[in-house]
């Protein structure tokens, strides 16, 4: 069975100094009465919501501004959610740009689906307006960039926190902000196994509410981001007990 951890209602927001300009959040859903009501109860948290009823309304929406993080329906009118996604991820403006999932498909394929197809997140309907509330500021914060700390590099691998880079060998590699992380509490924490449950207190928080399942999802998407340079074989399965990343003392 998988573990889950329960997320805390703080009202913080990751990233910003200020408060005088609120987070923006677009809301991707087809059902006028949900979209409404998801509007509004983010109008009331402090958020100022775009509305979109279909992939293609989120689009031009993007193509005028770009919001804070995306709240995206899986069922939508011709193009589905989980294509919105990984259109969303193979664009380089938007590629930075959390996502969450509101969905009545609880399952855990599609949990999973959702994941592989580049969601930070997921929620099932119905969820209450608090919950959806933490689950926002939640990935706001996992989102927050490292800053002041050094470069490490493992066997060739390097990784910059202050300018968001990773490179293998001259090869620059592209990682989505969670496998960033990931990768960057492994190479920091390199030869030692970690268990699933405290890879998410590690990376995701110890008060995120997500599946351990998550941490395989994003671990198959970390060795695929490193497969172009030949580092994904760092990134060791221990079996019986989780993940480890295999090289000499980080320098």
């Amino acid at each position: 069975m998988c573990g889950t951890r329960r997320l805390p209602t703080s009202s913080a927001r990751s990233g910003r100094t200020s408060l005088a300009v609120p987070v923006s959040v677009l809301v991707v859903e087809d059902e006028p009465a949900i979209l409404e009501l998801v509007a509004v109860n983010l109008e009331h948290a402090g958020f100022a919501p775009l509305r979109a009823a279909s992939a293609e309304e989120a689009a031009q929406l993007l193509r005028q501004s770009l919001p804070d993080v995306a709240l995206v329906d899986w069922m939508l009118p011709g193009q589905s959610g989980l294509a919105l996604a990984r259109r969303l991820r193979s664009d380089a403006r938007t590629r930075e740009l959390p996502i969450i999932f509101l969905t009545a498909r609880s399952g855990e394929n599609d949990k999973v689906a959702a994941l592989e197809a580049g969601a930070d997140d997921y929620l099932t309907k119905p969820f209450s307006p608090r919950e959806l509330v933490a689950r926002i500021r939640a990935v706001l914060r996992r989102r927050a960039p490292q800053l002041g700390e050094a470069p490490v590099e493992i066997s060739g691998l390097r990784l910059d926190p202050g300018a968001h880079e990773v490179r293998g060998g001259n090869r620059p590699l592209e990682l989505s902000p969670t496998e960033f992380r990931l990768l960057h509490f492994l190479m920091t924490h390199p030869n030692r196994a970690y268990s699933r449950s405290k890879l998410l207190d590690e990376v995701w928080g110890n008060d995120a509410v997500v599946e351990e399942r998550t941490v395989d999802v994003h671990v198959r998407r970390l060795r695929q981001a490193l497969a172009p340079s030949g580092h994904d074989a760092l990134v060791e399965t221990v079996r019986g007990t989780g993940y480890l990343l295999r090289g000499g003392a980080p320098t």
